[in-house]
């Protein structure tokens, strides 16, 4: 008699346990720190010689001179329009999105599209508010300087770790080339729908509120165009039949 029982309970045991306590469920998959940015492809890359040629004579006079034309009148609509239509004959589309902090430096994200990864992010010395005064009165010309390499030295331009920066002729420190931050990564995957326009994402900082703790970005096409392998510049492309503020940014090594 004891043995039936203590048999029975122990099945009873086993039974109960193996109801009352299942498997735990598998945790859900954490993208906090995944990212669904594309690689760019680097088709663009490869140019010819002829194209690069007519390019460089095209616009060497805006590189040589990137600053002396603050003056220069925005002209009207055709003018405009026929001016980066010309651009569009010698270049690439690129996306370009400018952003930071009200009181911070801008950072300039360059992205084949805005579904890809950065090919390039660049903190400019210029802080965000700064910028924005300067666009408010219609034209912003940006020139990066850095000093010319050895010709045996292969390093790209747009790879140049360190610029001088100058702001519509007055010099205002420097730019530096890094690596895009987990935050720029998250700016460009809320962006990512985004092909042009501008306002502000909510800030990561705990210690600023208000205005001066969002982030404030602007993003537009820009035409990359190579002139030689010392001289680059990005012409920021209004919407068709909108002549708002213009952008350009010339990279040089002198």
């Amino acid at each position: 008699m004891g043995e039936p029982r203590s048999s029975s309970s122990h099945s009873s045991t086993s039974e109960a346990s193996s109801i009352t306590t299942p498997p735990p469920p598998p945790l859900p998959p954490s993208s906090s720190n995944k990212t669904t940015l594309l690689q760019p492809s680097h088709k663009k890359r490869h140019k010819t010689k002829v194209v690069r040629v007519f390019r460089s004579v095209f616009r060497s006079l805006p590189i040589i001179t990137p600053c002396k034309f603050p003056s220069m009148p925005m002209g009207g609509p055709d003018g405009h329009h026929q001016h980066y239509k010309a651009i569009n004959a010698t270049g690439n589309k690129i996306s370009g999105t400018l952003f930071g902090y009200r009181k911070g430096r801008v950072s300039l994200s360059l992205q084949e599209t805005p579904k890809c990864l950065p090919s390039l992010v660049l903190e400019l010395s210029i802080q965000t508010n700064t910028l924005q005064k300067e666009m408010a009165l219609g034209m912003v010309r940006i020139a990066l300087e850095c000093e010319k390499r050895p010709d045996k030295d292969k390093t790209r331009l747009i790879e140049e770790p360190l610029w001088t920066m100058y702001c519509n002729g007055k010099k205002s420190g420097y730019g530096v080339r890094r690596e895009a931050t987990e935050e720029d990564l998250n700016v460009m995957e809320l962006l990512k729908a985004v092909s042009m326009g501008a306002g502000v994402l909510p800030g990561k900082s705990e210690n600023v509120e208000g205005a001066d703790g969002e982030l404030a970005y602007m993003r537009a096409h820009f035409e990359h165009v190579i002139g030689s392998k010392d001289s680059e510049t990005l012409y920021m492309l209004s919407p068709e039949g909108n002549c708002g503020p213009e952008l350009t940014m010339f990279f040089v090594r002198v």
